[in-house]
């Protein structure tokens, strides 16, 4: 059978879901509502509550990202060192969470930190006082690092496996101690999995919003969260759209960052 002919479905779906709506983001965000070409929609963002809301998305996705790296590097190398059965198990457990809806785990957290929630009832049990973490950034930041560390776990898991222990027992014959082999042969070689990991994390964390609106209430407006309102609450496609470009412009410097120093793939998850 032509492979031709085998790709047609899928040219078809990428069409129908990709290319289709790509084009309406474009063709709405510069346009008015006449049909006549604009820039308003995207210059939209110089304004102080979108330019307030779009730092707030950086920061908190930058932090989120960093706490992901510093948790998820210690992780993934000892579930690289790991062997038997039990391996399997635990790689489950960090992959179980993902085929959860993450508008549940949202949820669920949101249960725990609520003034009368899980945490606090503990807490008051404990003879505690109670913790004010809902309606904060610090809940945004926890409920970011929980749902996109799996994401930054498997790539640098799949490329510390992919290290070939001959060079790091070579680094060591050398005269090389425990630091200097990690400094100088394990991270940068594992690099191309902490390049995709970020992208896997920092993308999705600055573009959330069902996030920072369960978590963070409607104290905390992330650019997610302006451009939601502008599809659903204002019905202006035109400067959602708008918006939306200018988020479209940091998902492309994180690809092609990506691209750049994962060449191979070898940070892939797949």
């Amino acid at each position: 059978m032509n492979k031709k002919l085998l790709s047609f479905p899928y040219a078809v779906w990428a069409f129908v879901f990709i290319l289709i709506p790509l084009g309406m983001i474009f063709f709405y965000g510069l346009t008015d509502k006449t049909g006549a070409f604009t820039l308003e929609n995207v210059t939209a963002i110089s304004s102080p509550g979108h330019l307030k809301a779009l730092a707030l998305s950086v920061g908190l996705s930058f932090l989120s990202t960093l706490l992901c790296l510093l948790f998820a590097y210690p992780l993934a190398y000892i579930l690289s060192h790991l062997k038997g059965g039990g391996m399997g198990i635990i790689i489950a457990l960090f992959i179980l969470p993902m085929w959860m809806n993450s508008l549940l785990r949202t949820l669920a957290w949101q249960t725990i930190l609520e003034k009368t929630g899980v945490l606090n009832s503990l807490l008051s049990l404990a003879h505690l006082p109670p913790l004010q973490i809902i309606n904060t950034p610090y809940a945004i930041i926890l409920g970011m690092v929980y749902n996109f560390l799996p994401f930054m776990i498997l790539p640098i898991y799949n490329s510390l496996t992919k290290i070939d222990p001959n060079v790091v027992s070579a680094a060591y014959d050398l005269g090389a101690d425990t630091f200097q082999v990690f400094l100088r042969v394990i991270l940068p070689l594992s690099g191309s999995g902490i390049i995709s990991g970020i992208t896997m994390v920092f993308v999705p964390a600055l573009t959330t919003f069902v996030i920072s609106t369960l978590l963070g209430g409607s104290k905390i407006l992330l650019i997610g969260n302006v451009i939601e309102q502008e599809f659903t609450q204002a019905n202006n496609w035109y400067l959602g759209s708008g918006l939306s470009m200018v988020l479209m412009v940091f998902i492309i410097i994180n690809m092609v960052v990506s691209a750049i120093f994962d060449r191979d793939g070898e940070g892939s998850i797949v």
